[in-house]
């Protein structure tokens, strides 16, 4: 095909949106609301499992060491706690800290303390954080097997908790995604569908004149992509405002909230790149794909 016929295609692609305007925008809202509906799916599902990885970090597993445990058994225990693969942090808790952290606490026992003087109860201990939840029983058995230590103490109810929540938040966004995916492109089918069917006298007409399939198809295929870009566009520009603004509001809000893991919310700038090209790639594909399918029945006459 010579450069001009490719730019009188492209041109009465252009132009059959403006004719078509309220076909065209219906097509638009459909492919928008679908994109949304997608993206901020995905979104608050990645967010899902922030938050609860967020949540996992708060972890802290107790060991105790033995009372004679000299500082040199002491700092070669820390060197093979760093070298475990699944420890991400090992702090070092004297028991003159906990001591005086225990007094703190406990400022109203004052006469407890008086009468122990100088003696101190506890024991020096590591405070340690996983960084996989899920090998904890694991991590646990190699602790248990390094030299000098009295006893450990693992939240395990907690990480219990945590990993049945994982899975089933995982298991509910993963068919609720999937859902939303077939639904939107039967919607954005059956509008496509609508869209070339108010035209298909002109497409019969051409037809009859003699005008080839690819000649009939490319206007459409060019409207389709431009509605799909456009659709893409409106979706980025939404999620983007919307998600900040939510956000903005959370991370605003008092420090209870940071329990259940919302500051380790993904902000948007981190994801921007991949949900622009997700938008903007998907809206265009289907809007294209859409009209493709849609005029092939049409053409035959």
């Amino acid at each position: 095909m010579r450069a001009s016929g490719i730019r009188y295609l492209l041109g009465k692609g252009f132009e059959n949106i403006w004719k078509n305007r309220m076909m065209a925008f219906a097509s638009f809202c459909v492919l928008l609301i679908s994109l949304l509906l997608v993206g901020l799916s995905v979104l608050v599902s990645i967010n899902i499992s922030s938050m609860i990885g967020g949540m996992e970090d708060k972890n802290e597993v107790i060991i105790y060491l033995q009372d004679d445990a000299t500082d040199m058994e002491i700092s070669e225990l820390y060197g093979e706690l760093c070298r475990m693969e699944n420890i991400a942090e090992a702090n070092f808790y004297s028991k003159e800290d906990a001591f005086e952290d225990m007094k703190a606490s406990m400022s109203d026992a004052e006469l407890l303390f008086d009468s122990l003087g100088e003696d101190n109860p506890l024991v020096d201990s590591y405070r340690v954080r996983v960084a996989d939840i899920s090998r904890i029983d694991e991590t646990l058995a190699r602790i248990g097997a390094l030299q000098k230590i009295e006893s450990i103490s693992a939240p395990m109810d907690f990480v219990n908790v945590l990993m049945e929540l994982r899975q089933i938040i995982s298991i509910i966004c993963a068919v609720i995604i999937f859902a939303l995916i077939i639904i939107s492109i039967v919607i954005i089918a059956n509008t496509t569908k609508a869209s070339v069917f108010s035209r298909r006298a002109e497409i019969q007409i051409m037809k009859y004149v003699g005008a080839t399939n690819s000649f009939i198809r490319i206007p459409f295929f060019v409207e389709g992509m431009i509605t799909g870009f456009l659709a893409g566009c409106g979706a980025l520009a939404i999620t983007w405002y919307g998600y900040d603004s939510l956000i903005d509001l959370l991370t605003g809000g008092t420090n209870v909230i940071s329990i259940f893991g919302v500051s380790s919310v993904i902000q948007f700038k981190d994801v921007f790149v991949p949900v622009t090209v997700a938008y903007l790639a998907s809206g265009t594909f289907f809007g294209a794909l859409g009209t493709v399918f849609s005029t092939r029945k049409h053409l035959n006459v």
